[in-house]
């Protein structure tokens, strides 16, 4: 009778450790629940890239980064360069008259050209310029609002080495961790002088302003010249004098700009704003060209509208004119000559004799 009593308690002690490995099991499926389709499967957490893409952050200074995700939807409000065609002609035209105007400034061979145009947050700008640089802060006077300027290292140390006489093929000095030298400062304020007057030329078809320069920053924290969430243009150009060279870029903010705008979202064809000497003469020469009709009116009616429905054939319209009477040579509806009706090699000609008065147009 002792052995029966023995054995329960050994099978109640082997069962609490039944009980713990079912509860784990029970923990699992309160934290991932079966999903909507039934079939047990966990929901998938997003890594730490999909996170980035889908809120819009990605590396880079390109501006792009805003083109996705919730970033995308922050900077809708921007107003694309693409609608302002005017502007994209005005910086063509200071790449040509930049690379004329630095290569008399430095005495050497440099070309400029346009890298790309974007339109982006002035604070995301701000925390994107690579340190050290020069930061030229700039004024335009008739538009009374400001543009900056900035000059990279590498494009600095390029000038700076041009100008104090270095030699070609040798690979530029670049010192990093100090301050810049007064004549580095000098130098580089020179050549944002020349900028400046080139911008001014380029803007002069357009409408006339004058950029003055204001002030030279290494800290682009002192050179904000609007709020951090303002949209800007910004232009990047890149400077070559064969083997050296390096970058400047020009933000100018939609305020600046705002004086302007309706200029700015005009068409552009040809190299005089809004004229095209050559589409001028060749469309001039085909207007010669074109065959045009010309009515011969004798005279003119007015019925009204009882009597036109009860016209038939047969039917016959008195006209208040004779053999002797003017015919008026017309195109469309403007009037051009009066003549005499005659007739030459059997054909009814009109004899042109005084130019045709002006009709005024009835209400």
């Amino acid at each position: 009778m002792a052995e029966p009593t023995s054995d329960k308690p050994e099978s109640a002690a082997a069962a609490p450790p039944q009980s713990t490995e079912a509860a784990p099991a029970a923990g699992d499926a309160a934290a991932n629940p079966p999903n909507a389709n039934g079939d047990g499967s966990s929901n998938r957490i997003l890594n730490q890239e999909e996170i980035d893409s889908l809120l819009g952050f990605k590396d880079g200074r390109d501006g792009d980064s805003g083109r996705a995700g919730v970033q995308a939807i922050i900077n809708s409000t921007l107003v694309s360069y693409e609608r302002l065609p005017m502007l994209e002609i005005v910086f063509d035209r200071l790449v040509r008259l930049l690379s004329t105007s630095l290569r008399n400034f430095t005495s050497d061979n440099v070309e400029v050209s346009l890298d790309k145009i974007t339109a982006l947050r002035f604070g995301d700008y701000l925390n994107s310029i690579p340190l050290p640089a020069m930061l030229g802060v700039f004024k335009a006077e008739e538009w009374d609002n400001f543009g900056l300027m900035t000059v990279e290292s590498s494009l600095i140390y390029s000038i700076v080495d041009v100008l104090l006489g270095g030699r070609r093929g040798q690979s530029q000095l670049r010192i990093e961790g100090r301050p810049y030298t007064t004549i580095e400062r000098g130098l580089i304020e020179r050549m944002i002088h020349v900028i400046l007057n080139d911008l001014s030329a380029a803007f002069d078809p357009l409408a006339s302003v004058t950029f003055r320069f204001d002030r030279l920053e290494t800290n682009p924290r002192f050179a904000s010249i609007a709020r951090q969430a303002n949209a800007v243009i910004l232009g990047k150009f890149r400077v070559d004098m064969e083997d050296r060279g390096g970058k400047m870029e020009l933000c100018l903010p939609y305020a600046t700009l705002e004086p302007v705008r309706e200029l700015l979202l005009q068409m552009f064809m040809g190299e005089k704003f809004g004229r095209d000497s050559i589409w001028e003469t060749h469309l001039a020469n085909e207007l010669w060209q074109t065959d045009v009709e010309i009515e011969a009116v004798l005279d003119q009616v007015q019925m009204s509208l009882n009597d036109v429905l009860k016209l038939q054939v047969g039917s016959r319209i008195l006209l208040n004119a004779h053999a002797e009477s003017p015919v008026e040579l017309r195109c469309g509806e403007a009037s051009l000559f009066v003549g005499k009706m005659g007739r030459r090699d059997g054909n009814i000609a009109i004899q042109v004799e005084n130019k045709a008065a002006k009709r005024k147009k009835s209400l």
